[in-house]
């Protein structure tokens, strides 16, 4: 059974979904930019009765308090998750973590191992985003802060969250279809998050001090965060496995659920 709660944490009041189970081991879920909590909806329900799910939204985005600066560093959302877990009194959870929630996740993980017992990482990475990709990224954002989510910035933002054998696979059309609905709902003050992922500073030089075991999955076909970047991830990282994905994109929770929500139930039951 699921229960919304509000959690009043440095500074801010934070949606956090948790299926409430004292008994079983929790595993904290952090989203995708874009796609706030929801995201875990099939992963909770494959999860049910075996764990503890726990899923709250990042400052500024699905259900938790506005942004309150121009810019939501990754950094800010680590210590704000890890605030988040503190007033929940939860230690030593396994966490899963797309994109976005894999920069937020890998900080608290470095700066607060007590949280983390293992880690599952998809569609994210380590370094910072190159030279070339943040000049066009900033375009995007500030297209989103002026315009919000129309047009070509929807179809874009879509292509970026979706491999393109998804986006053309008729069995997919409804869960790239129902995403697409809630990216376009999407307020134009999304903009500082978004800000603050595409200016995050690389982790790569602190990988060697997570010591927990990681699983990372990456998608072949995903162009935010390349497979040779989820490569240097897992390769960096002491006690980690690399799953790479064929005709999978950014969002492998999305658009496999059937195929890695069972991988990642046996790695968390058997760490």
């Amino acid at each position: 059974m699921n229960t919304a709660k509000t959690i009043h944490a440095a500074g801010g009041e934070f949606h956090v979904d948790d299926t409430g189970e004292e008994n079983l081991v929790p595993v904290v879920c952090f989203h995708s930019l874009f796609l706030d909590n929801r995201q875990m909806d099939a992963f909770t329900e494959a999860a049910s009765g075996i764990f503890r799910v726990i899923r709250p939204d990042f400052r500024g985005q699905g259900r938790s308090c506005a942004a309150n600066r121009n810019i939501i560093t990754v950094e800010q959302d680590a210590g704000e998750m890890a605030a988040v877990l503190d007033v929940m009194g939860i230690t030593n959870a396994h966490f899963l973590s797309s994109s976005m929630g894999g920069d937020v996740g890998l900080r608290v993980a470095a700066n607060r191992p007590d949280l983390v017992r293992s880690m599952v990482i998809t569609g994210s990475s380590a370094r910072a985003e190159p030279a070339d990709q943040l000049a066009q990224f900033r375009v995007w954002v500030d297209d989103v802060g002026e315009r919000g989510f129309v047009d070509d910035v929807l179809d874009t933002t879509v292509r970026i969250m979706f491999g393109q054998t998804t986006l053309d696979d008729p069995e997919r059309a409804e869960i790239v279809q129902l995403w697409t609905d809630r990216i376009a709902a999407l307020p134009k003050t999304l903009k500082p998050a978004m800000a603050g992922v595409i200016e995050r500073s690389s982790v790569v030089p602190i990988l060697e001090h997570i010591t927990v075991p990681c699983l990372v999955i990456s998608g072949e076909e995903c162009i935010a965060r390349p497979p040779e970047w989820a490569e240097e991830l897992a390769g960096g990282l002491p006690n980690s496995e690399l799953w790479m994905m064929s005709k999978v994109g950014h969002s492998p929770l999305l658009e496999v659920p059937e195929i890695v929500n069972p991988r990642i139930i046996e790695f968390f039951r058997t760490h």
